[in-house]
Parts: C-alpha cells; structure tokens; sequence
C-alpha cells in the first residue's frame, strides 16, 4: 500500500478545503482497506471452571501463602545463605533484570510518540546556479548562499489513539518482565533447595556406609580370631573381608556426588567450583505436613509470577491488535517551523529578524489506500499472536494446578512411606544387632549377619531418599503455590 501525504502548509484557505476533501476521501475509502473477518479466536481460561479434584478441593484450608523467604521453615543457616547469594549472584537472574531494563527503554521510547517533537535545523550550502535554470541570459548565472536555522515542532494528533495503545502494550511488557524475573527468582531459589537437599541425602548415605564399614572392620577382626582359635574357617574370614572394599568403593561413589553437588551449588551462586569446598554439612529439617490456603484456583492466578507474566503478555498483544486496527485509518500531524533564513551567509549572522525571519504551520495527512494486503496482513499476524499468547496463559494455569496436585499427591504418598519404613527400619535394627550378636557368639554363621546388613543398609538409604525427597517435593510445592509472590496490580481476592 501506498501513503498519499498531503501537505496542507500554503495558505489558509486551501488548508481547510484540503482538509476537509481529506475527511470526506476517508469516509469514502474505509472500504478500501478494512479489516473484517480477523477477529481474535480464543479466550482465557477460567480456573474456576477447571475440575481442579477432590484431593485440592479437600486440601484446602486456612493455610497461609508461602513466605517470601520459605526456605527459612527449614531452620538451615547455611541454606538460607545459599539462597541469598544465589539471588544476588546468578547469571540467570541478572539477565532477567536486563530483560526488564530493555523493556523499559521500549516503553520509554513508546512513550515518547505521545508528546510533541521539537528539534532543530540548521543548513549552510554553497550553490552554483547555471545561466539556463532561469534565463538564458549569462547575467543570471552565479554562485550563492543557501543558509537556514530552524526550530521544527512536530505533534501527533492521535485521534484513534494509536500512540496511546503502543505506549500501553509496552507498559504490559515491562509488567511481564518483571513478573518473569520473578518466576526466574523463585525457579533459583526452589532450584538451590532441591540440590541442598539432594546434597543432605548424599552425606546421610555417606555417614551410613561409613558406621557400616566401622561394623564390617569390627566382624573381620572377629572372624580372624575366631580363624585362629578354630573356630572359623577361610571362607567365612574371606566373605567377612570382600565387604570392606565394596563398601569403601560405594563411599567413593558417594563422596564424588558431594563433590558434584557442591559444584552445582557453587554454580547457582554464580561462582566457581571451589567455592563449594566451605559448603559444609546440610542440617534440613520439615517438622509439619505441607497444606494448602482455601479458594486455591482462584487465588493462584495473581500467586503465580509465571501466571501473571503471561498475562501481562496477552494484554500486550491486545495492545498490539489495537495499534494494527489504527493503521487502517488516517495519520494527522501537526507540523510548525520558525527561524532565519537567507541567500547570503553574511546576512544570516548580522541581518534582523524581520528581514530573515520564516515561519509555517499546519496538518499533514497520511492515509492509506491500497496497500496488495500489508494492513490485513499485519492485523491477521497481530492477532495470531494474541491467541498464541493466551493458549499460553491457559496452559500455565492448567500446569499451576497441576503442579499443585501433584506436589500434594507426592507429600501425602511420602509422609505414608516414611512411616512403612520407621517400621521396617527398626525390624531391620534389630535383626542387624541380633545376627551380629550370634555371630560373636558363634551361634550363627556370616551369611545371616551379611543379609541383615543388607536389609539395614536398604532401609537406611530408603530413609534418607525419602527425608530428601518430601524436603523436595515441598520446595516444589512453595515454588507451585507461588513462594510469595503477589502480583502488585491486582487485589488477592479473586
């Protein structure tokens, strides 16, 4: 499509006619370029109308909203300095703050359509006009100045409010950014949490197989002296000592995976490896059942910095679709300029300003006739757009409560197997302490103390997995319900 620019600066009269022929050839030619039929094709997503179950309808009480600081319920100093050097110090989260930032000069540059422009100009040029540009006679050929210092003001008119809606859709954006960092700040923190913990299993595993081998060390003891006082034999000193080095190998493998966790742990900070070397001992502990707040679906919407960053994306693109209608319609600036002007650069420095002085003023128009299908094109885009961010949105409410029931289901089903395994855990302690007993005795054999080992050691690192993982599972709970976030901009009532 082509913009006809019509320039209404002569005179008075002209001015006024031109622009009302420009009002009248608009009303003409709204069907030349219209934008029928494209139309948004989806809507947002009501948690409400989700059948959001009966375990969080039946979980749901007068639980308070996680903390800001959550991480703090598991009394761990050490974890609680982690986290705070990790939302100082990660790469990610800076990078999300710049992602803001860029948001920001966006808006400020949309905000800046919306006011009037004034800038100046100022032209010095040196011109040869030739004898036939004006007559043919050789007296008329000669060299001048052309010399001009101007100040040009320039202010959009707006009137379908075009600005206006770019500069709101920018706002959304920044709005998003910002809710974005913050999903960026929770995934960090719920991240740092979750490998702490995984940190806690490892040396809980670690401290296990070290009091087995001290045990295993004790009974090759015994089993030698009982060799050497007849009453062994080389198998059972043999089986006694084959022990010891897969137990040594398997606290091998568990000290690489602290090595490892603590490398990951450093990386989060945003540091090194080494700096993981001064993380010492995790001391995690949970002390009460994970529950959830009441009216949870609804709540969640403004709890959940992903949720309300991808609204903020919808709104943008609402924004978006409004700003492509607009281009349907004509532009109307106006324009002014006043200054100096002259043929001679002398005069431009020491003439007066009555002798030099310029002005003009009126609206430019720009209005769009035929454009092969620019305009339909860019509103069909826009639009596209607009449903893909809200599918986005309605699948990061249908992922929210899904996280959440997930995270329930997983905290009930560990808090069920951590109380099987307490049980099994001392059957197991007490066939362990039996069979060694009537090893020392002589009154059984070492095949009876090697499968109580066996059993004691299944149970104790089935312990440990479980301690970690339900101190998992409820950081990805925080990190589902929100992990205190409130979006500023809209009431938490639903």
């Amino acid at each position: 499509m082509k913009y006809q620019h019509l320039d209404f600066m002569a005179c008075p009269a002209r001015r006024q006619l031109g622009l009302a022929a420009a009002i009248a050839l608009t009303a003409a030619l709204t069907g030349c370029a219209g934008f029928g039929g494209i139309a948004p094709q989806t809507q947002l997503q009501d948690p409400q109308a989700l059948d959001a179950g009966p375990l969080l309808q039946s979980a749901g009480g007068d639980a308070a909203w996680p903390d800001e600081r959550w991480w703090q319920r598991y009394g761990d100093p050490q974890l609680d300095a982690l986290v705070d050097a990790a939302l100082a110090g990660n790469p990610d989260l800076r990078a999300a703050r710049a992602r803001i930032a860029q948001a920001e000069g966006a808006a400020q540059i949309a905000q800046g359509a919306t006011v009037p422009q004034l800038d100046t100009e100022a032209g010095f040029q040196r011109t040869y006009q030739t004898q036939q540009e004006f007559s043919p006679s050789p007296a008329f050929a000669h060299t001048y100045w052309k010399s001009d210092l101007l100040l040009r003001a320039r202010y959009a008119l707006d009137l379908w409010g075009r600005d206006e809606q770019a500069l709101e859709g920018a706002l959304d954006q920044v709005r998003a950014g910002a809710a974005e960092a913050q999903a960026v700040r929770l995934s960090l923190a719920t991240a740092v949490v979750q490998a702490y913990a995984q940190l806690s299993m490892q040396q809980a595993l670690r401290e296990v197989l070290a009091a087995n081998l001290a045990r295993q060390q004790t009974l090759l003891d015994i089993a030698r002296r009982r060799l050497a006082a007849g009453l062994g034999t080389e198998l059972e000193l043999n089986r006694t000592a084959t022990q010891l080095p897969v137990t040594e190998a398997q606290i091998e493998q568990i000290d690489e995976n602290l090595a490892i966790g603590r490398h990951q742990l450093a990386a989060l900070t945003g540091q090194g490896p080494g700096a993981g070397e001064a993380i010492g001992r995790p001391r995690l502990a949970l002390d009460h059942a994970a529950e959830l707040p009441a009216a949870l679906p609804a709540h969640l919407l403004g709890r959940r910095p992903d949720i309300v960053a991808q609204r903020w994306r919808v709104e943008a693109r609402r924004a978006d679709i409004a700003v492509a209608r607009t281009r349907f319609y004509p532009d109307i600036d106006l324009a002014a300029f006043a200054g100096v002007a002259s043929l001679n650069l002398t005069t431009l420095v020491t003439g007066s300003l009555a002798d030099l002085g310029t002005a003009g003023f009126g609206p430019a128009i720009s209005l769009p006739l035929f454009d092969g299908g620019r305009l339909r094109g860019n509103l069909q885009q826009q639009t596209a757009r607009h449903d893909e961010a809200v599918e986005r949105y309605n699948a990061a409410v249908i992922g929210a409560l899904r996280e959440v029931a997930d995270e329930i289901t997983r905290q009930h089903s560990i808090g069920q197997q951590l109380a099987l395994n307490a049980a099994a855990l001392d059957s197991a302690r007490r066939a362990e302490r039996q069979a060694e007993q009537g090893f020392k005795a002589g009154l059984t054999d070492y095949l009876n103390v090697l499968d109580a080992q066996a059993t004691l050691l299944q149970q104790q690192r089935q312990q440990a997995q479980l301690v970690a993982q339900q101190i998992e599972s409820h950081a990805a709970l925080m990190a589902a319900l929100g992990g205190g976030y409130q979006d500023p901009t809209i009431e938490a009532a639903p």
